[in-house]
């Protein structure tokens, strides 16, 4: 069967990379009817926490890559934390140094290696000494492996020391407990980024001192800021709170993470539509630049196509997580509001914004409508002679609204873009807001006067 994990280390949030990096292997495990797991790597025990595990896996269940064996669900593998399978390590290690494949190498209170032994320490137990394993790498010939993406790769063994494989505090080291794991757990591919490629030769030296088979590697190009260096914090935001948080939707962040090196006949689409679609050799070989503004084009298209339900919902969500409110509607007024601010919008976060004048009255009047607008001569015939209108309009039809809005234009001799705009702010405290006529039929024929009322007596004040 088919065994992929994603191993991330607990000490931050979940990289952009990170998630491509699980999707990618929850992709390759979901189209072979395979398995995907999650395992936790916390042997980094200064920085590791439980909060960071905990933000990594929410994460994750936000993006919709579910696993199948874990920490929270369990699994016939387990443990699925690395803090909790030292003593599997310290067995495993113990083995290859019996085997003559790895030695104790003592160390005195400066660092130095004074000793090495192929028995356990037992004399050097005060604090002036300390000890570790070091796997023994053999110092002829060379370690090869195929990679799915880069070929055939090989390492000349004199480039590499013998490396330490269980640290003075009895924790293992990374690669070390990367090939335990993987074999223990039956992974049958690695998928990973490429900075790790430095690494799989002294994992292939490991399984081959255990006589155990490696899995199949692919090593993916990292993703990069613009200015080609990985991308990182100083680009932008980068871990998948940070869009969870500015209004990004999980479909659309893992539709643009997809298209971040994997070859797709077409550029918008659900990735969970795609599944079967999966190759990892249509993967690029190359690095791949992170580009907010087509991720925001690729989050406007989902907003704008998705079903209004599920913008709905998410809407929702995202509106809780950020500690956000909206006044008390009804569902159909408020799905007829996400409707036509969908429209000109790209994010959550800006669909909230445009729709805030929907659902409060305490906006706030811009600048430039105040200016461009509101103090203007004409302004207060305008909204005068709108009230007027609307007032006499007894179905209060799109149609109706437009035809009065309209005349107002035609009989006060002005642009329609002065009457539209004057009107515009004085209902939505904005200028840019969905369509004008669409705007005032959803908000209602009386919030409507009433906010043209609110707005002259605005205007005199501010006069004064």
């Amino acid at each position: 069967m088919v065994r992929l994990r994603f191993a991330p280390s607990p000490t931050g949030y979940l990289h952009v990379g990170g998630a491509r990096t699980a999707l990618f292997n929850w992709l390759y495990a979901k189209k072979n009817n395979g398995k995907f797991l999650i395992r936790i790597e916390d042997t980094d025990t200064e920085r590791s926490s439980k909060d960071f595990e905990e933000i990594i896996l929410n994460s994750l269940k936000w993006l919709g890559l579910l696993w199948d064996e874990g920490p929270d669900v369990g699994g016939d593998f387990g443990p699925y934390r690395q803090s909790e399978r030292l003593e599997i390590y310290r067995k495993y290690a113990e083995k290859l140094v019996s085997e003559k494949k790895a030695y104790y190498a003592i160390y005195n209170n400066n660092n130095e290696e004074i000793e090495k032994s192929f028995e356990k320490p037992s004399n050097f137990k005060n604090k002036d000494y300390s000890f570790v394993i070091k796997f023994i790498v053999p110092k002829e010939g060379k370690t090869y492996f195929d990679d799915l993406l880069k070929g055939k790769m090989e390492f000349e063994n004199k480039l590499f020391d013998d490396f330490i494989i269980i640290k003075s505090n009895g924790y293992p080291t990374y690669n070390f407990a990367v090939v335990v794991d993987d074999h223990l757990m039956k992974i049958t591919h690695v998928f990973r980024g490429e900075d790790h490629l430095s690494n799989t030769p002294k994992q292939i030296l490991i399984y081959d001192a255990f006589k155990w088979e490696s899995p199949i590697f692919m090593h993916i190009p990292l993703i990069l800021g613009e200015d080609k260096t990985p991308l990182s914090k100083r680009h932008g935001g980068t871990s998948v709170t940070y869009f969870q948080e500015n209004g990004f939707l999980k479909d659309a962040l893992l539709n643009y993470l997809a298209i971040l090196g994997w070859s797709v006949e077409k550029e918008v689409f659900n990735v969970f539509d795609e599944i079967k679609k999966f190759d990892p050799s249509k993967i690029s070989n190359k690095s791949v630049v992170f580009d907010y503004k087509k991720l925001e084009w690729i989050n406007g298209q989902h907003l704008r196509t998705s079903p209004i339900e599920k913008i709905e919902k998410e809407f929702l969500e995202y509106l809780k997580l950020v500690k956000l409110k909206i006044a008390n509607v009804n569902r159909a007024y408020f799905q007829e509001v996400i409707t036509i601010c969908r429209e000109k919008v790209n994010t959550l976060k800006q669909l909230y914004d445009i729709s805030y004048p929907f659902f409060f009255d305490d906006f706030i009047y811009e600048e430039d409508y105040i200016k461009k607008f509101l103090l203007k001569p004409e302004a207060e015939t305008i909204l005068k002679t709108a009230i007027e209108k609307l007032n006499k309009i007894n179905n209060f039809t799109l149609e109706e609204i437009e035809k009065n809005l309209r005349l107002i234009a035609e009989e006060l001799n002005l642009g329609t873009k002065k009457v539209f705009q004057t009107i515009r702010g004085a209902v939505f405290g904005k200028l840019v807001t969905p369509g004008l006529f669409e705007s005032i039929k959803v908000l209602g024929k009386q919030k409507t006067i009433e906010r043209l009322n609110k707005t002259l007596i605005f205007r005199s004040n501010y006069e004064k």
